[in-house]
């Protein structure tokens, strides 16, 4: 891409990696008590962590210019529309396990540091290999393409976590029960150190975000492969899931035609790949950002004037 190619000095890492700390500890500090997280404070958490986004890309634009900015703010935005789908399966999840409310944030907070760490791998990975194999960018789009298709034709996705093998997996290597413990990860019973539902919880929340993060940074792969903007990209939309987890749990259904907005984005990534190792060349960021806007704007309008209907109807 374009304007995009600068690598990150070592400070410009640091310095993103100690505002992600100081912001998480915050956070922590916040909600160091188990308690509901009602909508006004989702709200405000949202707003931050939306600030915070914003604010990163404007001094991206003014310390490498418009290119890197255009560039980080397509890749946000995709990553944040992308969480919504995380947010729905995180909601059967909870309700899977029937997490109280009180206990949700704290298993959201964790579950957000092993996405970071995870997206971090895969970024490096998915970089070398765009750079070191001219055909990864075929074989990642063609994924992006059959995911999206994927993502349209489903229907409410199976979040059994009794045939998600990394859940069945930890089951049996580790003495786990049914009860909370006061929202505790782990509790002595009888005389025997085992994990809480919670922490169950937990490893099925972080076994499926693995998928999502595969398809999310490939999409994200598709509009730069610069590290350094794909990492913050994704740094700050996942920081605020959780908030974003508390504002729309409950209006997700609102949404219906979201994932099919979604699904568009994911087959547009795949298509842009591979058209970058064909004569076409990349396509240009200011038209990502166009579209990635465009289709947002319409799936989540075509939702609400069906929401609007359907209320109507009853």
């Amino acid at each position: 891409m374009e304007g995009t190619t600068f690598a990150a000095p070592a400070w410009a890492w640091l310095a993103v990696g100690a505002v992600i700390a100081a912001m998480l500890a915050v956070d922590v500090f916040s909600h160091r008590d188990h308690h509901v997280v009602e909508l006004r404070e989702a709200l405000l958490w949202s707003a931050v962590w939306i600030t915070a986004g914003i604010t990163f890309g404007l001094v991206i634009w003014l310390w490498r210019g418009s290119g890197p900015a255009v560039a980080y703010y397509s890749g946000y935005l995709l990553e944040k529309a992308l969480s919504v789908d995380n947010v729905f399966v995180f909601a059967l999840l909870f309700g899977y396990f029937r997490v109280p409310p009180a206990y949700q944030h704290k298993v959201l907070f964790w579950g957000v540091l092993g996405a970071l760490g995870f997206r971090l791998v895969f970024i490096f990975a998915g970089a070398e290999l765009l750079d070191r194999l001219t055909w990864a960018g075929l074989v990642l789009g063609a994924f992006l393409i059959w995911t999206g298709w994927r993502l349209a034709v489903r229907g409410e996705p199976d979040v059994d976590p009794d045939r998600n093998v990394a859940v069945r997996l930890f089951r049996r290597l580790v003495p786990t029960e049914s009860r909370y413990h006061d929202g505790r990860f782990t509790a002595r019973v009888d005389g025997r150190r085992k994990g809480t539902v919670l922490l169950v919880a937990l490893v099925a929340i972080e076994a499926t975000d693995v998928v999502f993060a595969i398809d999310s940074v490939a999409a994200i792969l598709a509009i730069t492969t610069n590290t350094f903007l794909v990492w913050t990209a994704n740094a700050f939309a996942v920081l605020g899931l959780r908030s974003l987890y508390f504002c729309l749990a409950g209006l997700l259904r609102h949404f219906g035609y979201l994932r099919y907005g979604l699904a568009v984005l994911l087959a547009f990534a795949g298509v842009k790949l591979i058209l970058a190792e064909t004569p076409v060349g990349k396509l240009p960021v200011w038209l990502t950002l166009a579209v990635v806007v465009l289709t947002l704007a319409t799936a989540i309008g075509w939702s609400v004037v069906a929401a609007r209907r359907d209320t109507r109807a009853r």
